[in-house]
């Protein structure tokens, strides 16, 4: 493919008010295009820079070192400046133009096999991994991105983000579809849907698990948030399945942007239902009720909110017609998720220790209710917030958290290039009132690996210890260095003190 060739497919791709006017005659245009990219840095030898306005700065004032590198082609949303020979395209959107481009590049890999959109608050990880299992068990080698990892083939990556950028995530696509993928599940964040990432997919059904406080530090109000999760429902095509959590306050309005929503519920009528629920720390048994008929629901995940998670599966591979034997197989294959309701403790232990991603407050009070029957004694939770993030779900997380928790242990999550005390005492602000009126014993302790062994330490038997916020990830942000720090494996470390001190005593 050359660079004319290029942006003249992105030309007829566009809706016809975004479409530039593209030069002619210009010797760079049949150049062999080698690469699409928004980063100057990776420019080379035949490729198209796209120069995108960010917050900070605007990616045209980097047009001279991609063209000294070799770029074949300038895609950006102002007039020339210094382009010389290289063509030079203003675009109405830049976002939208890199989207489109990637996707032409990579011969619009999205077309080829069948793509699952999730977008949501809380949910959307361990909903992936259940239509991936599924997926599977009807036969199907499906790729998988999200916030945990990246999976292309037999091949799987730590995920650096949750959506990549559109060359990332289009390139990715191209090598599911090289590796014998039919399908794709893909989280799909609302940052992703906001900067357009994901505009030129091709969804064959999406799924909205819910919608609750999150990321106001990039959303300006929960009216632009939920605006950019319902983007992914007005992308999606009219005859697509959209599976619509409508038991969430705003799952009716989601619905409303979809031409063919299939409901889901557990308090209320709609197209997927369960029956009677079991709940144990064996995990969940109950039929799950389709407009295709029952799929009797065995899960070794626990609690209430993955009952939504399996709802959501069930019901968007059902509405794509998989065998509901296949989904049956799929939902009681997945043995769990990383970093959600992780169980870090052994039968040899005598409390139980579990790790999870919850970091919202919406999140915590789903997982500290989902853990509170399972105790037998007390229930200590350990969390901290994130710096540089939404500081008004810090008291909200403190209050959540003191008052369904016996003991609360507030520490650092990652706080970036905050003070880790500051947010500490902001976390602290909820707590204290639910610590007065109910009693509950509030601890903090900066230091997380300290916080965790003190938990497990001060721990009596038949406890459980939740540690929430970090769940599946590797490392700790700390005034801008990122260090090597696990969850799991502090908690285990822990744990093995914890049965030397008793093999001792």
């Amino acid at each position: 493919m050359t660079v004319g060739e290029l942006l003249e497919g992105f030309a007829r791709a566009v809706p016809p008010d975004e479409r530039p006017q593209l030069p002619a005659d210009v010797p760079a245009l049949a150049t062999p295009c080698r690469g699409v990219t928004h980063d100057s840095r990776r420019v080379e030898a035949g490729w198209v820079f796209v120069a995108l306005r960010g917050l900070k700065a605007d990616g045209a004032e980097f047009a001279p070192s991609a063209i000294a590198a070799g770029a074949a082609a300038i895609v950006a949303e102002r007039d020339p400046s210094g382009a010389g020979s290289v063509p030079w395209i203003v675009v109405k959107d830049a976002r939208l133009a890199l989207a489109w481009l990637a996707a032409e590049f990579f011969g619009h890999p999205s077309r080829e096999m069948q793509v699952v959109g999730i977008t949501g608050t809380n949910g959307k990880t361990t909903t992936g991994y259940l239509v991936s299992s599924i997926v599977e068990a009807a036969g199907t080698r499906c790729g998988l991105m999200g916030t945990v990892t990246y999976r292309i083939g037999t091949n799987e990556f730590t995920a650096t983000r949750t959506t990549p950028e559109a060359p990332a995530l289009q390139g990715m696509m191209r090598q599911m579809v090289d590796a014998g993928c039919g399908a794709c599940v893909m989280e799909v964040s609302s940052h992703a849907l906001a900067l357009g990432r994901a505009d030129s997919i091709h969804f064959a059904a999406a799924i909205f698990t819910n919608l609750t406080r999150d990321h106001l530090d990039f959303h300006m109000n929960m009216e632009d948030y939920f605006a950019a999760k319902r983007r992914l429902f007005e992308m999606l095509p009219r005859d697509a399945p959209a599976l619509i959590n409508v038991d969430d306050p705003r799952g009716g309005a989601m619905g409303e942007a979809a031409g063919r929503p299939v409901t889901y519920a557990v308090n209320r009528a709609a197209d997927v239902t369960p029956g009677p629920l079991s709940f144990s720390f064996a995990g969940l048994e109950f039929d799950a009720r389709t407009p295709r008929g029952a799929v009797h629901v065995r899960s070794p995940l626990m609690g209430r909110p993955n009952v939504y998670n399996i709802l959501a599966a069930v019901g968007a591979t059902a509405a794509l017609g998989l065998p509901l034997e296949a989904i049956e197989r799929g939902v009681e294959r997945l043995e769990g998720v990383p970093g959600r309701f992780e169980r870090a403790s052994s039968a040899d232990d005598d409390i139980t220790v579990i790790v999870d991603y919850a970091h919202t407050d919406d999140a915590l009070r789903n997982l500290l209710e989902m853990a509170r029957p399972l105790a037998a004694r007390r229930l200590i939770t350990v969390f901290g917030a994130g710096g540089d993030r939404d500081r008004t779900k810090r008291p909200l997380m403190g209050m959540v958290a003191a008052r369904l928790s016996d003991v609360v242990v507030i520490t650092s999550d990652n706080p970036r290039s905050e003070d880790p005390a500051r947010i500490i005492d902001e976390v602290n602000l909820g707590a204290q009132p639910e610590m007065k009126q109910r009693g509950a014993e509030v601890v903090t302790i900066v230091d997380r690996r300290e916080a965790i062994l003190h938990a497990v330490t001060h721990a009596k038997a038949a406890d459980v210890v939740l540690i929430a916020g970090k769940g599946h990830e590797k490392y700790q942000e700390i005034g801008g260095v990122t260090l090597p720090f696990d969850d799991v494996a502090v908690a285990r470390e822990a744990l093995e003190a914890r049965r030397l001190r008793s093999r001792v005593g």
